[in-house]
């Protein structure tokens, strides 16, 4: 189930990439616990990024698509350590999302769909250096119809994952 959960992920990472063509295929670099690193070439470059979904999503609704958390670099556009959030439903617009590591919370992100993304380059490397001493990444949002949802992330594996796409895209 993770890996068909993982593979859709990748294929869905890809389709909301403008820049990716529909011939590209990722390719997984490895699995990781509960984490799954990857990797394509396009005319732009290489990008490799990792990917897991919730061990548990809690929410009152009826209805949810997809859910999922990516971290990915860009070495063509110097982006490193991209936090990207996907709820399964639309964000309320200008909604808080908040992520909780440990004892450490992260609430400067913003919305736009389904999507959360940090509001700095300096925000995601800090959720990414929580990610990676963490054990557990809990994130809270509202959907548009106002159901909050909690979604608990296992960061089993999120170390090695991370290691490798840096390795793969020879992040310094």
């Amino acid at each position: 189930m993770k890996k068909y959960l993982l593979i859709l992920v990748a294929s869905l990472f890809l389709s909301s990439n403008v820049q990716a063509a529909s011939s590209i295929t990722p390719k997984q670099i490895g699995e990781y616990d509960d984490w799954v690193a990857y990797y394509y070439q396009d005319s732009s470059g290489l990008t490799c990024y990792m990917a897991s979904t919730p061990k548990r999503d809690e929410g009152k609704y009826t209805k949810r698509g997809n859910i999922y958390t990516v971290v990915t670099h860009r070495p063509s556009d110097k982006s490193y350590d991209v936090v990207n959030i996907t709820a399964g439903y639309t964000y309320k617009p200008e909604s808080k999302v908040e992520i909780k590591i440990g004892n450490q919370t992260f609430d400067k992100l913003f919305v736009s769909g389904d999507k959360a993304w940090a509001t700095s380059d300096k925000t995601d490397r800090e959720i990414v250096a929580a990610m990676k001493r963490g054990t557990r990444m809990i994130v809270k949002g509202v959907s548009s119809k106002g159901t909050v949802t909690k979604d608990t992330y296992s960061l089993a594996g999120f170390s090695q994952a991370y290691k490798a796409i840096s390795a793969k895209c020879k992040k310094r």
